[in-house]
């Protein structure tokens, strides 16, 4: 009797033990509450190193994704110096099989206007205001071990909003929620040598979730546009070249390409078109 009693303990202590790693195996598969809704965020990200840091651009902002319980921020980095991110330890980095962090080229506008190719990086973020762990390769392939921490996230896609103070920092819902039809808004034109200009307030026209913008140019020499990779002829045979182009959002600048036959050759030249969101009519 006395061994068989002791039997049990020993089976329930062997189950007791049992379910308690079963618990823990399926609460790392569980999905964590973020503590924000689904969306995306400006967030800052801080690092413990002068050498690892956000592009100056940018000051220490990246843009926050939150979906289904996960979180990962994506920025823009100083330069092409590191080449690989891992969301760990070094030494977790260098074992086989580890997935790394591939980069990204994000092209970064500074405040003096000039223009750098940099490496970007998608991130997991575990929590919002504590530390974890990120190490990284560089040029040289030596890892090194980084502390970051992501913090005060505001709602909205546009960096450059948060930084500069603007209580919509980048909700694009504040400047395309007009009615369908037809609209003017004013426009700057940003680039290439500054004596190209387009017609300001420029004629918009909304039809559900779709913005098209009419752009007119000073110059008749312009034959094509290209829009987030797509090729757009203007629509008119006489005059300045006049295009129809789309725009994702009125609340942020848009890169353009626009080709011009005013010089001996065709020149692709890049700009950047602003709309002013508080002056559409």
């Amino acid at each position: 009797m006395k061994k068989l009693r002791i039997s049990r303990i020993i089976i329930c202590a062997v189950l007791a033990a049992a379910m308690l790693v079963m618990a823990g195996c399926s609460g790392t598969e569980q999905t964590a509450d973020p503590g924000i809704a689904d969306g995306t965020y400006v967030a800052t990200f801080k690092t413990d190193n002068s050498m690892f840091h956000v592009c100056e651009a940018n000051q220490d902002r990246g843009i926050l994704t939150v979906a289904d319980g996960k979180m990962t921020i994506h920025v823009s980095l100083q330069s092409k110096k590191i080449v690989n991110l891992y969301p760990g330890l070094s030494e977790d980095a260098k074992k086989e099989g580890a997935e790394l962090l591939e980069p990204t080229t994000d092209r970064v506008v500074y405040s003096d206007g000039y223009e750098d190719e940099v490496y970007g990086f998608d991130i997991p973020v575990p929590a919002l205001d504590e530390e974890f762990n990120v190490a990284l390769i560089g040029t040289h392939g030596n890892w090194y071990d980084h502390k970051v921490v992501v913090s005060d996230p505001v709602e909205g896609d546009d960096i450059q909003a948060v930084i500069n103070g603007d209580p919509a920092a980048g909700d694009s819902s504040a400047a395309t929620d007009i009615a369908d039809g037809e609209h003017t808004v004013e426009v700057a034109l940003e680039g290439g040598t500054g004596k190209a200009s387009v017609d300001s307030p420029a004629v918009i026209r909304k039809n559900g979730d779709e913005i098209i913008a009419v752009i007119t140019w000073s110059s008749p020499y312009y034959d094509y546009m290209i829009v987030d990779g797509q090729r757009y002829e203007p629509v008119n045979t006489e005059g300045n070249s006049v295009f129809e182009i789309p725009v994702a959002s009125l609340d942020s600048p848009i890169e353009v390409v626009a080709d011009t036959t005013a010089m001996s050759e065709p020149h692709e030249i890049e700009y950047t078109l602003t709309f002013d969101p508080e002056s559409i009519k």
